[in-house]
């Protein structure tokens, strides 16, 4: 049977052979106490390259941020952000359940937050009830469709927040695809905050694991509550391994990944232009709104699953990431498969087996 086209994140990526050798033959050690060479040796490396004084390896993304968020931000307090960011949808219910934290949400065009935006929110509360403690930025931004924040505008939220008195997080969970896709180096989005995270799961194409990244006080208490949380692991390295090649290996691929996403919206709406702005595709996320075509996004995700493609539904549209394991001859196949899929076209001849998974 023939492979679907899997595009629902690029997480579902499959580790290279050099990712697998590295696994095989990786020196672990125990990292509850902090002497699995290999950790060591990566979480080394990403501070180098995000320029903080130190870092933590941790199994997810939504580790990272649960953590950096219980040691920045006080229970009963809130968290200025951008109100579809992850951190206030998909995590609302982890922030409240594990620290106490609310959100002041900003809701901003395309998930793009300006400095302006977050000065209004930093304004003191009259009556001194609703305190601010925390801004947390997201980029790129997946409600927004991967879309990149540039760096200028960045460091004037982080100047207006400093003006506050008030720290900055970065979820960074796909930083390396904003800072290609602007040509900025990483360091430039990484300076102005006070901590932040990335993700080697995702577009560098690890098969596990997230890095919070800090000052070297930050992260020591960013330790002790990884394992209050419930994540310390023993021989990391296994997987620290392949982080170490994805960090290697990743970054300089991921141009190709932005050029497929941006052939598939461009197939999408040379068929269905009513449904999305090609030029909207910064990054490697199409997010296609359905309802121009009179269907329910869920119906034409099974219609896509049906003839061979994979996506997902996030906020009412259908999501199509590209990744690592999609090639371009794939995205063609997708384009064809969304006509059929849109036109009711079975695409394939009686008693033939459809395909799929």
């Amino acid at each position: 049977m023939t492979l679907p086209i899997d595009l629902r994140s690029d997480t579902v990526t499959k580790p290279t052979e050099a990712m697998r050798r590295a696994m095989a033959d990786a020196e672990v050690g125990d990292d509850w106490y902090g002497d699995d060479p290999t950790v060591n040796l990566l979480q080394d490396r990403c501070a180098e390259v995000t320029g903080k004084e130190a870092a933590l390896y941790v199994a997810t993304g939504t580790m990272a941020n649960e953590i950096a968020l219980h040691i920045l931000a006080r229970s009963g307090h809130l968290v200025v952000c951008e109100a579809t960011s992850h951190v206030a949808g998909v995590e609302a219910a982890s922030a409240a359940s594990m620290s106490g934290i609310a959100f002041a949400g900003i809701r901003a065009p395309r998930g793009q937050l300006s400095a302006d935006m977050v000065a209004e929110a930093l304004r003191p509360d009259p009556y001194d009830v609703d305190v601010v403690d925390l801004v947390s930025l997201e980029n790129t931004h997946q409600i927004g469709g991967g879309s990149v924040m540039p760096a200028e505008e960045l460091r004037g939220i982080a100047k207006v927040a400093s003006e506050a008195g008030v720290p900055v997080y970065l979820d960074g969970a796909r930083l390396f695809n904003a800072s290609v896709a602007s040509d900025t180096p990483v360091q430039e989005y990484t300076a102005p905050v006070d901590a932040m995270m990335f993700c080697l799961s995702k577009g560098l194409g690890a098969p596990i694991g997230s890095v919070l990244c800090g000052s070297i006080d930050f992260i020591r208490e960013a330790r002790r509550a990884k394992i209050l949380f419930g994540g310390a692991w023993r021989q990391a390295g296994i997987m620290a391994a392949a982080g170490l090649v994805a960090l290697e290996e990743g970054p300089g691929r991921l141009h190709e990944d932005h050029v497929n996403a941006r052939r598939l919206a461009d197939g999408i709406a040379e068929a269905t232009p009513e449904v999305l702005d090609p030029w909207a595709v910064e990054t490697n996320m199409v997010f296609v709104d359905t309802r121009p075509l009179g269907r329910d996004p869920l119906e034409l995700q099974g219609s896509l699953r049906d003839r061979g493609v994979l996506a997902t539904v996030v906020a009412g549209k259908l999501r199509m990431l590209t990744h690592r394991d999609v090639t371009a001859s794939e995205i063609e196949e997708t384009i064809t498969v969304w006509r059929q899929a849109v036109t009711g076209d079975r695409g394939w001849e009686e008693g033939d087996e459809a395909p799929g998974p």
